[in-house]
C-alpha cells in the first residue's frame, strides 16, 4: 500500500472463474483478494476486478486503474480519492 496525495495503490491477488465475485482476505503480506466469476479472457477479469474493486471502496468505476499486472494474478491498482479513508477501508476488508 503505497498513499499519494491524490489516492492509493494496492495490491491485489485474483482468483478468477470463482461461482460468485468478492472482495475480502488477506493473500500473503499485503495483498488483498479479489475474486471474480468472469473468466481471464479477453480482459473480461480485469474489468470485473476494477468493477468490484470500485464497488467494495464505493467509488466509481473511472477511480479505479489497473496500473500492473494486466497478465497476472498478482496485480497493483491505483484508487483515487482520499487515502486515509481508503486505507481505513482497505483495512477492514483485508480482515474480513
Amino acid at each position: 500500500m503505497d498513499s499519494t496525495p491524490s489516492g492509493l495503490r494496492i495490491a491485489v491477488r485474483v482468483r478468477p472463474g470463482a461461482s460468485r465475485t468478492s472482495v475480502g482476505g488477506r493473500y500473503g503480506e499485503a495483498a488483498l483478494v479479489v475474486t471474480v466469476s468472469a473468466r481471464p479472457v479477453d480482459g473480461q477479469a480485469n474489468r470485473a476486478v476494477v468493477d468490484a474493486v470500485a464497488a467494495a471502496f464505493g467509488l466509481r468505476r473511472s477511480a479505479v486503474t489497473l496500473v500492473a499486472g494486466q497478465l497476472a494474478r498478482d496485480k497493483v491498482l491505483f484508487l483515487a480519492g482520499d487515502p486515509e479513508v481508503l486505507g481505513e477501508r482497505l483495512a477492514a476488508l483485508r480482515a474480513s
